[in-house]
């Protein structure tokens, strides 16, 4: 009797393994050779390398920017992004370091832009500028991050 249930697990085990083993050929095999495409393709460059929410593109359009403007400011967001490019790869500056110089480079810019823009358009723009981070509680900023209740202490084991 003892023999009958040993085999029986036995005969379980392997055609437990045989039919994992079945199924992973099986999916091997119908897996495309090369990798899926993905569902949404990553946005395309846009006229002058800019790629993502602030290319000049979308910073005439939400500024409304002229043309006259727009072939002025180009040169600007250019020159900004290939200067911060540089910036990143180079490894041997501390964060501290980085971070000031990118705030240079972009105030630099904004210095640029300043003189382009009307009034109206640079107040947008410092609004929607990347790095412009304002004080909790500072006009359009976003409302300070709410605090978790302080957890309660561990007590000691008895």
């Amino acid at each position: 009797m003892k023999l009958n249930k040993t085999m029986m697990i036995a005969a379980l085990v392997a055609g437990s393994i045989f039919t994992a083993a079945v199924a992973v050929q099986a999916q091997s095999s119908t897996a495309p050779a090369t990798p899926a495409t993905p569902a949404t393709p990553p946005p395309a460059a846009r006229p002058g390398g800019a790629r993502g929410p602030m290319g000049i593109d979308y910073v005439a359009t939400q500024l409304a920017l002229t043309d006259d403007q727009k072939s002025k400011a180009k040169p600007v967001f250019d020159e900004m992004r290939q200067k911060m490019a540089e910036l990143r790869k180079d490894t041997t500056l501390e964060q501290t370091e980085r971070r000031a110089k990118m705030k240079e480079i972009r105030d630099d810019a904004n210095t640029k832009l300043k003189d382009i823009f009307t009034a109206e358009q640079y107040a947008k723009w410092q609004k929607m500028a990347p790095g412009t981070r304002r004080p909790p509680g500072a006009a359009g900023a976003p409302p300070a991050p709410a605090t978790p209740p302080a957890a309660a202490a561990p007590k000691p084991p008895q």
